[in-house]
């Protein structure tokens, strides 16, 4: 656990090269790097599934140059430009990843690289485990302001980095660039714990999300799976 947290700390996250797609100059990267070559790992088997989980590629041997290798094929089936949207919708792909808030941040990564500033990100997500994580859940009810919130995080030392404290600093970028309005089964009040627009359908959220646009002209982009497809800024 100690690996992870140091993986995971503010400055690591908060770097402009850690994202989606991103391998040079990516610290979280690196450093995994760093650590598999220093434990003396000399051979790893990678491989891709499609969307009904059927193996399509696989890479075999040196852990920088397979991965690498693994990683450009991947990018050639996923990777679509940026197409920056007042609203963007995206989902988690459905069953078995969209089972908790906590993870639902993993598609709305997606969303945030395409949503314009001030913008509405609608995440489509069941939700039906709840927030997914005691911690996460705890950052988000104690302190309301997300300014607040990154500051406690920036003057936060590595050694102190807490539990899922990675997940909690992505997922107020996301809120400090986008309005999100969750659709899920989740109760009202845990979506607002997260400072979420809870909504039950996409009639709703779509109604909200015009309101806070609050323009006639207004563009949508529709992410079907947000975890599975890279979009590059």
């Amino acid at each position: 656990m100690m690996l992870v947290e140091s993986n995971g700390v503010l400055a690591f996250i908060q770097n402009l090269h850690a994202r989606t797609g991103i391998l040079e100059g990516n610290p979280l990267h690196n450093d995994m790097l760093y650590a598999a070559e220093k434990v003396g790992l000399n051979f790893i088997v990678n491989v891709v599934i499609d969307s009904t989980h059927n193996p399509i590629f696989a890479v075999a041997g040196d852990c920088r140059l397979a991965h690498n290798k693994g990683c450009e094929f991947v990018t050639s089936k996923c990777q679509v430009n940026a197409a920056l949207a007042d609203i963007v919708i995206s989902t988690n792909g459905g069953y078995p990843l969209d089972q908790n808030i906590y993870q639902s941040v993993k598609g709305m990564t997606a969303a945030e690289s395409t949503v314009k500033e001030n913008g509405v990100i609608i995440m489509v997500s069941e939700a039906v485990d709840g927030h997914g994580g005691e911690s996460f859940h705890n950052t988000f009810c104690r302190e309301k302001n997300l300014d607040n919130l990154m500051h406690m995080f920036l003057k936060r030392k590595p050694e102190g980095t807490i539990i899922d404290q990675w997940q909690s600093q992505i997922f107020a970028r996301i809120m400090m660039k986008a309005q999100v309005i969750f659709v899920s089964g989740c109760d009202d009040r845990l979506v607002e714990d997260f400072q979420m627009i809870p909504a039950h359908s996409m009639k709703e959220a779509m109604d909200k999300a015009k309101k806070i646009i609050g323009k006639e002209d207004y563009k949508v982009t529709v992410i079907p799976d947000g975890v599975s497809i890279i979009v590059k800024e």
